[in-house]
């Protein structure tokens, strides 16, 4: 099905495969530097900036959050895999990272091999929304519209294979609309496009896009998760229309490969994971927070972790080029 083979392309690049959690013994004795590998206002920069505070907490030294966008998060992943492999360079990846191995040919890393995949944060159910000047408030509306106006409907992303442009286009082909496809370099952008009526649509992760719904600045049409979700729940699953439909994205922690064997030992005392599921637990915005809106990796269902984990012994971020080439309107 549409939604088991895009789920398996953005989750494929196996963050449940964690690796060990630390640097060695008195790690960190100074600042630790997190890439995020876009520009402010999106989803990973609103996961770090809420994981940030408590987890300079837990660690007892300044996390800090250091956003590198461009070229679908290549540039920052980039930086990423040149910084010594002395865990004071971490870096929060998105769904995309699973699929720029296959989108550019010339990346200057291995998008396996270059790294060592720390935790996976958690889940974002996105959810499809409208530019107040559309008038389009339903999904009903949307597909109607969209059919009766082959592409002249645009719709904004952060990037070329990311999830918000990865799960419209999937919708569009299971629905057999044509919609025209816009770019940006992360999701801040987007959504100031998205908000001056630059594009039409967009689908984007539930943590951000909460206080625009809420404040009546975007119409949220569905999401896509099979039930509502508690921070919105006046709105309805895709899957109400389109049976089988959900739509997600991830975000995880990375940092550049090849520790020092002679730290891999002393990597769980040090106990980065554990402190990054309590700052994951715990948010900037208070104890839950962040959970109302993340489906954090420990709560995530067991079936689906269990996929996601299997997916990771696949070849990550590679083979779909012939999916991204079918779906891409």
């Amino acid at each position: 099905m549409m939604k088991q083979r895009w789920r398996s392309a953005i989750a494929a690049a196996a963050l449940c495969a964690a690796a060990g959690a630390a640097w060695g013994q008195g790690y960190p004795d100074r600042p630790v530097r997190l890439i995020v590998p876009f520009p402010p206002g999106g989803s990973v920069d609103y996961v770090a900036r809420n994981i940030a505070p408590v987890l300079s907490q837990k660690l007892g030294q300044t996390v800090v959050v250091d956003n590198k966008g461009g070229a679908s998060g290549t540039i920052g992943t980039a930086e990423l895999a040149r910084a010594p492999a002395d865990g004071y360079t971490l870096m929060l990846a998105f769904d995309s990272h699973a699929v720029n191995g296959s989108l550019h040919k010339n990346l200057s890393y291995d998008t396996i091999k270059s790294f060592d995949y720390i935790s996976l944060i958690g889940t974002m159910p996105a959810v499809l929304l409208t530019a107040k000047k559309t008038g389009i408030t339903t999904l009903q509306q949307f597909l109607d519209y969209a059919r009766a106006h082959p592409g002249q409907l645009n719709y904004g992303s952060s990037g070329v294979g990311g999830s918000n442009h990865l799960n419209l286009a999937a919708l569009a082909a299971r629905t057999d609309i044509k919609l025209t496809h816009v770019p940006y370099r992360g999701g801040g952008p987007m959504f100031n496009a998205v908000l001056g009526g630059e594009v039409d649509v967009v689908i984007a992760s539930l943590p951000t896009i909460v206080g625009f719904v809420q404040g009546g600045r975007l119409n949220a049409l569905a999401i896509g998760t099979a039930q509502p979700a508690p921070a919105l729940p006046d709105v309805p699953p895709i899957a109400t229309l389109v049976p089988g439909f959900e739509a997600y994205s991830w975000v995880g922690m990375l940092a550049p490969a090849g520790r020092p064997a002679r730290r891999g030992a002393q990597a769980r005392a040090a106990g980065l994971e554990r402190h990054l599921g309590d700052a994951a637990g715990e948010g900037q915005h208070g104890a839950g927070r962040l959970q109302y809106r993340v489906q954090l990796a420990g709560a995530i269902p067991a079936a689906r972790a269990g996929r996601i984990a299997a997916l990771g012994q696949a070849d990550p971020g590679h083979g779909h080029q012939d999916r991204i080439g079918r779906l891409s309107p």
